[in-house]
């Protein structure tokens, strides 16, 4: 499956944290758990930060020379550090806030393995950065094979909406041709990118700025990748730098198809 020794350590670390994370937010699940504010309407709950614990001790153990950025411990570790792991402990903080399982626990390795666990479908997506496979527990690695079929396209609809008046993720609903190519649905969480590098969804598409080291978006940006997607930003520039956004589609055709409709509302 992944053949260098450095990694297949590197990708066991990674899936490891992920699962990590991913057992505190299936255990914590349905509890009551307090709020703590972020400002302009963002959030985290106690399974965040216990869940960046867990995997921050997995990433300690195994690579105590290694900085994190966490999402919500911030950037931990040598500020000269080689290499940085990047850590969300819980994408789709308010979907689990309210009873929804559509979330997802994210590691990645800049430059090098990410994985993304399903903490409800036992799931982990993850990739050395050259191949990308699914895990789940008694069955098999699957390589993940990405394919427009469904049509279905996540749109990430949540604020802020850096491109706008020019763009909004919102417009892009009410083009005529997305609705004769596509159906819509809205997950707002890096579980979609995963989908998309698993054949489950055709596209994602997101406004935003330099996604590409984001805590968010860079575990799943890395599967797209390896997956075989075609990953650019909103403005069909490379993501990263001057890239704005993200658009994830399964092929090119799909790509281009949801580029033409994004030039026509900018």
């Amino acid at each position: 499956m992944i053949n260098s020794s450095a990694s297949t350590n590197d990708v066991a670390v990674a899936i490891a944290g992920a699962r990590a994370g991913a057992d505190v937010v299936r255990t914590m699940y349905g509890r009551r758990l307090n709020r703590i504010d972020k400002g302009a309407g963002d959030f985290a709950t106690a399974a965040d930060v216990e869940a960046e614990k867990a995997i921050l001790g997995v990433i300690r153990a195994a690579r105590p020379d290694d900085a994190v950025l966490g999402e919500e411990g911030g950037q931990q570790g040598a500020t000269d550090a080689e290499r940085q792991w990047l850590v969300d402990p819980l994408c789709g903080t308010l979907n689990y806030a309210v009873g929804s399982m559509l979330v997802a626990v994210n590691v990645a390795l800049r430059e090098g393995a990410a994985a993304v666990a399903d903490p409800f479908s036992g799931e982990v997506f993850f990739t050395d950065g050259e191949t990308a496979w699914r895990r789940r527990d008694g069955t098999d690695d699957v390589s993940l094979a990405p394919t427009s079929a469904t049509r279905l396209v996540d749109v990430n609809l949540d604020p802020p909406f850096p491109s706008a008046p020019g763009f909004r993720a919102v417009d892009l609903l009410a083009h005529p041709g997305f609705a004769e190519n596509f159906r819509p649905r809205v997950v707002s969480t890096t579980l979609a990118l995963a989908w998309v590098a698993a054949g489950k969804r055709a596209a994602y598409v997101t406004d935003g700025g330099d996604l590409s080291w984001s805590v968010h978006f860079a575990a799943g940006i890395a599967l797209c990748r390896a997956a075989g997607c075609v990953v650019t930003g909103i403005d069909g520039a490379p993501v990263g730098g001057s890239g704005r956004g993200l658009v994830a589609a399964a092929d090119e055709e799909t790509h281009g198809l949801l580029m033409s409709m994004v030039r026509d509302r900018t």
